[in-house]
């Protein structure tokens, strides 16, 4: 068993919150363990909705789960690589770390277990991380392998000084050929695991531009300089766009099945940093993998036919 004093950020938020905080998990994760007495305060139940006092010790005793070894992701390919940093292309499928109730393979776990040295720095079971891709979202994920790099890509990272360029796919026909969408971001009432443009949210800004229109669906570059959860879906989705292949925030399901995706066509698709060491700027791109190149051949398909029928 751990026992972590409630930190002082933590003070008066809902238990449910704060150990989703602490842990890392959402907050439904988080009511699982409490519900299930895996974690509580100074040996006492609690409910989810209790606020934590000044002085509470959490109790932490998860239970081991006898599975087979974390899953290794051998397809990663590691796109950079020196002594500080290491960026790898992350497929679809593979989280950047573990987390409670996942028993996929993920970033750290397939660097680690190709004997890739990862900086002890950082919460256990996320070292080295300082930015993560969503399950559903592949592209480039920088990982750090020194000290030095981990704390001054924190601060890159918490500055919004790496430029992060992601590839999108929405639904319809975008009327600009490049906007900036700026709205606050906050957690759902509704679904704990869906987030939502509200007033009580985070301020959020994401620029965008047209690189390809196909009618029914456009590719889009992205640009965010805010890094909220589910950003660029949530964003998109506000303004009656969502992306295609993205069923939780709209997508229309019968396109997504005409184009082959069980997952939102987003991709990381650029990098560009400071070396941490040099400071000199790095610059890393990806391609996009097969299911997202797919979904673009079947959309031109579909747009050449439509412009041939038109002609006749």
């Amino acid at each position: 068993m751990t026992y972590v004093p409630a930190p002082d950020a933590l003070i008066g938020k809902r238990f449910d919150v704060a150990v989703a905080k602490m842990l890392g998990v959402s907050r439904s994760q988080a009511a699982d363990l409490i519900e299930s007495g895996e974690v509580s305060v100074m040996g006492r139940t609690m409910d989810k909705s209790a606020r934590l006092l000044v002085g509470d010790m959490v109790d932490i005793e998860l239970r081991e789960e006898k599975n087979a070894p974390e899953p290794v992701c051998d397809t990663m390919e590691i796109v950079y690589e020196d002594d500080d940093v290491v960026v790898v292309n992350k497929p679809v499928g593979v989280a950047a770390h573990a987390s409670a109730g996942w028993t996929g393979p993920t970033v750290l776990g397939s660097l680690l277990a190709r004997g890739v040295h990862i900086t002890n720095l950082g919460a256990p079971g996320r070292q080295g991380i300082v930015s993560r891709l969503d399950v559903g979202t592949s592209g480039l994920m920088l990982v750090c392998k020194s000290d030095l790099a981990y704390k001054e890509m924190r601060r890159q990272f918490a500055h919004h000084e790496v430029k992060k360029t992601y590839t999108a796919v929405v639904q319809g026909n975008l009327r600009q050929d490049k906007a900036t969408i700026e709205a606050p971001i906050g957690r759902d009432k509704v679904s704990d695991f869906r987030f939502t443009v509200t007033p009580s949210g985070k301020p959020a800004v994401t620029h965008w531009d047209v690189i390809e229109r196909f009618g029914d669906a456009t590719l889009v570059s992205v640009n965010l300089e805010t890094g909220r959860t589910h950003q660029i879906r949530v964003h998109f989705s506000s303004i009656g766009h969502p992306l295609v292949g993205d069923p939780m925030y709209g997508a229309n399901p019968k396109l997504s099945r005409e184009l082959g995706l069980d997952r939102q066509w987003l991709n990381a698709t650029m990098l560009d940093f400071r070396h941490p060491r040099t400071h000199v700027w790095q610059h890393v791109e990806c391609g996009y993998p097969a299911d997202l190149r797919h979904a673009l051949d079947v959309l031109r398909q579909r747009k050449a036919a439509r412009e041939a029928e038109a002609e006749r």
